[in-house]
């Protein structure tokens, strides 16, 4: 049976720190758009308090995340534990996209490592915190992390990341804006 609260137990923060991966869910209002649902990693993931959580978010391919949580807020964040002790841990909250242009970016930003790339911080005020068996979960072993964004972004570099974004991350593939 889940166990549901609306914040973080110490627990389950020291939990989400252990883990080398998180999952990011969205959706676009209506039936007719596409579910979201991306793996992050790199150490991007923070707890800014109980109740808020945030996480630096890479240029990539789509930027669907931001253009849901623009249109509608929603947003969830799923941690397995593949190693340890069997856990799924849900994150249900209203999200919005921080670009870093902005005020609010500066302040996060010292809560996050310095990396080539970050697009905009995603941030969650948590709305129902759920936790499941995970049983089911394969055991993994991590073996490290991958730096293949990294290097493609110092390789694009400010000007080239900045043409990316405005030729493949202005809308979702709904059509929908991103900011």
């Amino acid at each position: 049976m889940p166990s549901v609260t609306p914040t973080l137990s110490a627990e389950l923060q020291s939990f989400i720190e252990a883990q080398h991966v998180f999952f990011v869910a969205s959706a676009p209002n209506g039936p007719g758009g596409h579910v979201n649902l991306s793996p992050k990693g790199i150490d991007t993931f923070r707890v800014l308090d109980p109740a808020r959580v945030a996480y630096l978010d890479f240029t990539g391919s789509g930027n669907e995340t931001a253009a849901h949580v623009l249109q509608n807020g929603r947003i969830t964040f799923m941690f397995c534990a593949f190693e340890k002790k069997p856990m799924i841990l849900r994150l249900f909250g209203q999200g919005r996209a921080v670009p870093p242009e902005s005020l609010e970016f500066a302040l996060l930003s010292p809560h996050f490592q310095q990396l080539p790339g970050v697009r905009q911080i995603i941030v969650a005020d948590l709305t129902r915190v759920q936790t499941s068996c995970g049983f089911g979960v394969p055991v993994l072993k991590f073996q490290s992390d991958r730096d293949l964004i990294q290097k493609w972004a110092e390789k694009k570099g400010p000007e080239g990341l900045r043409e990316y974004r405005e030729k493949k991350n202005r809308v979702s593939i709904d059509g929908l804006p991103t900011a």
